[in-house]
């Protein structure tokens, strides 16, 4: 199951999602991104290790930020 977030704002659930670019000088980065449906094959079960969620006080948008 997707890791599940709750908006504080409007309280719709939000599930954690990951994409993988690869850029030009041949490293990968990994996108991270919130969704309101989980699509199976990029969905994520855990936060990585070193981020916490925080909701955006305006649009009640969740999004991961270094700690």
């Amino acid at each position: 199951m997707a890791y599940t977030v709750k908006s504080k704002k409007s309280g719709k659930d939000y599930f954690l999602h990951v994409r993988e670019t690869k850029r030009k000088d041949g490293n990968i980065t990994r996108l991270y991104y919130f969704a309101g449906e989980v699509k199976n094959e990029s969905s994520v079960d855990d936060l990585p290790d070193g981020y916490q969620v925080v909701e955006n006080e305006r649009t009640g948008l969740p999004f991961l930020k270094k700690k």
